[in-house]
């Protein structure tokens, strides 16, 4: 009898909505001790470690943790990817007026955290090109956060924030290509956007096996990582190619949306975090929090980000050329906006490009996971307290 009843509650854990944003939490917290404790070397060695095959022809041996950031990632991408498109044919995003606020509120999400950080490290030839690091929102983090209030929310702020988070990471993107790339392969990007082209064909013809385009997108992936832009963007081009319908039959994309909202939830990102927030601390870290660099980052993460989206999406309703999601009210956007300061992955790769010396990037890391830290609990508590005034 205890076994039936715990196997339930381990049914009813998974099934919840907020079960994802949970195990996140606790792997953060798990790699966190990790990377402070005997096993940060080993644990380190494992991430380092390279799999994979090369040869003249083809290049696929990586560390660990590159697998786990531009393949996992990618699949992960996929399926936002998905969840985008089908909302934009049929859901919260299918008219201009919703489909253009993420839009605009990603680039407010944008401009200031970035203007922000420049005025305080303009004058400081060390830290000045680190404005593109309070950019970033960390779309898996973001999400992950929002599910823990599971249906405390309206369902069109979570669209409206993968949709926010996916805008933000494609100008993070270009950014990264331009200012902080070394070399963009455009040989590698053409043949990319050949592959996408055969994936819009079989779309064309109206295919819908699931290989004509899965197999193709892994083609892809391989030469987006090796165009010099991150791979993750193959996930959401493939999601864009995929067929779907307005009618109740499951079409190709929400068959596949079905088949991996599972595996990315409790496999995929539980992994991704474990990798990605190892932060050892070190002394001197608290300090540097008042410096220019530190100040800049929180700032322009925990207050830039939140002015930014919410002046961009009260400009834009006010001028009619958007408007809000459905049950949404202006709370609901300034706790999301909250919640767009968690920058973590692409906050720090950002500033591993921006900094070579290894006590710049040692105070980056920790003024993204501050600020990171109080942008999830501070979205968190606004969004969950306002649920609970209505």
């Amino acid at each position: 009898m205890s076994k039936l009843i715990n196997l339930t509650i381990f049914k009813h854990f998974f099934a919840s909505s907020s079960s994802g944003g949970i195990i996140l939490l606790v792997c953060v917290a798990l790699s966190l001790t990790i990377a402070n404790s005997s096993w940060a070397e080993p644990f380190s060695n494992i991430l380092n470690l390279e799999l994979g095959t090369e040869s003249q022809l083809l290049q696929l041996k990586y560390p660990v943790l590159i697998w786990i950031n531009d393949g996992l990632m990618a699949v992960f991408f996929l399926l936002v990817g998905l969840e985008i498109k089908r909302e934009i044919i049929e859901g919260e995003l299918s008219s201009f007026k919703q489909a253009s606020l993420p839009v605009l509120a990603a680039f407010g999400g944008v401009i200031v955290p970035a203007v922000i950080y420049a005025l305080l490290n303009i004058s400081n030839p060390l830290t000045h090109a680190g404005w593109g690091i309070p950019m970033a929102t960390d779309i898996a983090f973001a999400l992950g956060i929002l599910s823990l209030l599971g249906d405390k929310v309206p369902s069109g702020i979570k669209i409206f924030l993968a949709a926010l988070a996916i805008v933000d990471d494609l100008i993070a993107i270009l950014v990264i290509a331009i200012f902080y790339s070394g070399e963009i392969h455009f040989n590698y990007l053409g043949y990319a956007a050949a592959v996408m082209i055969l994936q819009i064909i079989f779309n064309r013809m109206g295919v819908k096996n699931l290989l004509f385009y899965i197999i193709p997108g892994i083609v892809m992936w391989y030469f987006i990582h090796h165009s010099g832009i991150h791979a993750t963007i193959a996930g959401v081009l493939t999601a864009l190619t995929l067929p779907t319908n307005e009618d109740d039959s499951e079409s190709p994309l929400e068959k596949l949306e079905h088949l991996l909202t599972t595996p990315v939830n409790f496999i995929i990102m539980p992994i991704f975090a474990i990798a990605n927030t190892n932060i050892t601390f070190q002394s001197g870290m608290a300090e540097g929090l008042l410096g220019s660099l530190g100040m800049g980052i929180v700032l322009g993460l925990f207050l830039g980000k939140p002015i930014g989206i919410f002046f961009m999406s009260w400009l834009a309703v006010k001028l009619k050329i958007s408007e809000l999601p459905d049950q949404t009210q202006w709370p609901h956007v300034i706790g999301l906006g909250i919640l767009g300061g968690i920058g973590f992955t692409m906050s720090i790769f950002i500033a591993l490009l921006s900094f070579k010396n290894p006590q710049l990037q040692i105070e980056a890391k920790f003024a993204i996971l501050t600020a990171s830290i109080l942008a999830g609990i501070c979205g968190f508590v606004l969004l969950n307290l306002y649920n609970k005034k209505q």
